[in-house]
């Protein structure tokens, strides 16, 4: 029996709250609430890190950035890592990749690809960054490559024509067939049509299933649009969140300033430095709303650019009688602040409007269900294992448990399995699964809802403080942001455990930790039924304690689950015998 395809959309940098279907601030995105209405919905999808390549990397392996070693920006894919693509390619699968890549960088990992077509934020990849490889493999483009490079050279110069040292977008009036994300989707419903024609790109055999992962750089900035997507979201129609003026004041201040819908009766701790220091560069007081609004608008407009070409896609699967035999997966690396917390793009703090993105999974005719919605706590590192259940090439379950989880020779370790992932019964082999740390999804599977999520950013770097960047020339802003960026990126080790109701943020590795007489001096807690964008860090309201105790037992309880890169071999029996 022919396995099912799979179809996995990522967006890059986009907030959950982006889109309408999750938030009254987002923006209408009809191809992906058709999307829904044909599968689950998770209302709650958490990202393992707020950074693309650490996420990226952690979505394809389903394991966490510090079980990889991918925790910055500038550690991609390592050689050592069994991921989606190399275990889709071993199990007999077309494997493809259109669009930002950000992820794989070793010879032996893009010849794993039998289509490769990348598209960064500036267009076609120039080789100047790790994670974006010039040329393509399998396929040409559809547009004209003049075309495409004359579409982004607004883009490559935005920083040089900014609204304000925190704001810079565009509105132009380029064709709409040469912008990113209409070519990724044109080169997607290309390969669509040769799959669907028996085309194997090269490769001995029939036709087989494909497993094309469909990346689009928006609506991550540069931020750009056509002028004809922004006057569907005109500026002076966008919603913005509250914000509360005095958020990253030190010390001791007025919580009444700003537009909050709401103030804790208990007592309110002031921002921890990693979030002054990064509203000190991002933050948009000087701003006026005509240019946040006008920000926020053409995010928006690339946010639906990017699902018109979603809706092409399922239309093109629909043709050619496809789609109820293709798992489709949408979702986003990370988040954007888009005015939430008055500022813009990302940095490593852990709101809501940085980890928290959509996520969608639908496949009918393999029994996820059609139009629910998931209120529980998942992760994107839970969609690799979800897929491969799907896809019947694994089964999770009592992977983990008793006496069944493996023996020491069948644990492979990435490096020993290079010769197929892929076991006699055309399954994962299982010591792969047992090095996968995410779970199969609730409701698209029979697996059961979890109470917690995690993040987590640093790779235990020293601290950018506000002296670092006083340093820095001013006016601070964007460029700022990109001239600390790798300081920022190493900083700390901090973690965030999420629940529906709380969230929790701590660094063991910052000042004064430790010390704390109900939470550490630069922990953060949220009381997310109440306080929802998060605008009162009341960590350390004594009221609290017994909430602090329980997140950081949960954390504790992860860490521990989590912290064996590789996997102990377990014994079959209690004794030798």
């Amino acid at each position: 029996m022919k396995r099912p395809n799979v179809l996995f959309i990522m967006a890059d940098q986009l907030k959950w709250s982006g889109l309408k279907m999750y938030s009254e601030i987002g923006v209408e995105t009809p191809s992906l609430e058709r999307l829904a209405e044909r599968g689950v919905m998770y209302r709650n999808a958490i990202t393992p890190h707020p950074l693309c390549v650490p996420a990226r990397t952690s979505v394809m392996t389903g394991r966490y950035p510090h079980t990889t070693g991918c925790r910055r920006n500038e550690t991609l894919m390592p050689e050592s890592e069994t991921h989606a693509i190399r275990i889709w390619r071993d199990a007999g699968y077309t494997t493809g990749l259109i669009g930002k890549n950000h992820c794989f960088v070793t010879d032996e990992d893009l010849a794993l690809f039998d289509v490769r077509c990348e598209m960064g934020h500036g267009g076609l990849p120039q080789g100047d960054y790790a994670g974006g490889v010039p040329g393509t493999k399998g396929m040409e483009w559809v547009r004209p490559i003049e075309a495409i490079n004359a579409a982004h050279e607004d883009r490559v110069h935005l920083n040089e024509n900014r609204q304000s040292p925190t704001i810079a977008y565009a509105v132009t009036d380029h064709p709409i067939e040469d912008y990113g994300s209409s070519v990724i989707t044109a080169q997607t419903e290309a390969f669509l049509e040769r799959v669907a024609d028996g085309d194997t790109f090269g490769r001995d055999g029939d036709s087989r299933p494909f497993a094309l992962m469909v990346s689009y750089p928006d609506p991550h900035e540069p931020y750009e649009a056509p002028r004809q997507y922004v006057d569907l979201n005109p500026p002076d129609e966008v919603p913005l969140p509250p914000i509360r003026r005095d958020e990253f004041a030190e010390g001791e201040h007025d919580t009444e300033s700003g537009d909050v819908p709401y103030k804790p009766n208990g007592m309110v701790s002031p921002a921890p430095e990693v979030n002054r220091v990064l509203y000190s560069m991002l933050g948009m007081d000087e701003d006026r709303e005509e240019g946040i609004r006008g920000l926020v608008s053409v995010y928006h407009a690339m946010t639906r650019l990017m699902d018109d070409g979603i809706g092409r896609i399922l239309d093109k699967l629909e043709e050619l009688g496809q789609l109820e035999v293709t798992i489709i997966v949408f979702t986003a690396d990370h988040g954007d602040f888009m005015a939430e917390h008055n500022m813009a793009v990302k940095g490593g703090v852990f709101y809501d409007c940085l980890t928290r993105v959509p996520l969608i999974v639908s496949f009918p005719d393999g029994g996820v269900p059609r139009g629910a919605i998931d209120e529980s706590m998942v992760n994107t590192v839970d969609i690799l294992p979800t897929l491969l259940e799907l896809q019947r090439l694994a089964s999770f379950e009592g992977i983990h448990d008793g006496w069944a989880g493996g023996t020491s020779s069948s644990l492979g370790d990435g490096k020993s399995d290079r010769e197929s992932t892929i076991d006699v019964s055309g399954k994962v082999k299982s010591g792969l699964l047992r090095r996968v740390q995410g779970k199969p999804l609730p409701t698209a599977t029979n697996a059961a809802p979890r109470k917690a999520a995690f993040s987590e950013y640093g790779a235990g770097g020293p601290p950018v403080t506000m002296e670092h960047v006083e340093a820095c020339e001013k006016p601070w802003g964007y460029r700022t942001l990109i001239e600390t960026l790798w300081g920022r990126e190493a900083q700390g080790r901090r973690k965030m455990v999420r629940t529906v109701e709380w969230k929790y943020v701590t660094d063991p590795m910052a000042q004064g930790a430790g010390t704390g007489d109900v939470a550490d001096p630069e922990d953060e807690l949220y009381d997310l039924v109440n306080d929802p964008w998060e605008l009162y860090n009341v960590a350390h309201d004594p009221g609290n304690s017994v909430v602090v105790s329980e997140m950081r037992r949960l954390l504790a309880e992860w860490m521990i689950e989590t912290e064996d890169s590789e996997p102990v071999g377990l014994p079959q029996t209690i004794g030798r015998s």
